[in-house]
C-alpha cells in the first residue's frame, strides 16, 4: 500500500464498497433461506391439518 492520499482514499472506498457488497449478499442469502424454511414449515403445518381432517 502506498501512502499518497489519493491512492489510500481510493483503496478505502473500494474496501468499503466490497465489504458492503459481501455483507449485502450474505444477508440476502440468509434472508432467502429463512423465508424458504418458513414456507416449508407453513406447508407442513397445512398438510398436517388437511391430513387430520381426512382421518
Amino acid at each position: 500500500m502506498s501512502l499518497n492520499p489519493t491512492n489510500s482514499t481510493n483503496q478505502l472506498i473500494i474496501f468499503i464498497f466490497i465489504f458492503f457488497l459481501t455483507f449485502y449478499m450474505i444477508m440476502n442469502f440468509m434472508f432467502f433461506n429463512f423465508i424458504k424454511t418458513l414456507k416449508i414449515n407453513f406447508q407442513k403445518k397445512n398438510n398436517m391439518k388437511n391430513y387430520n381432517k381426512f382421518i
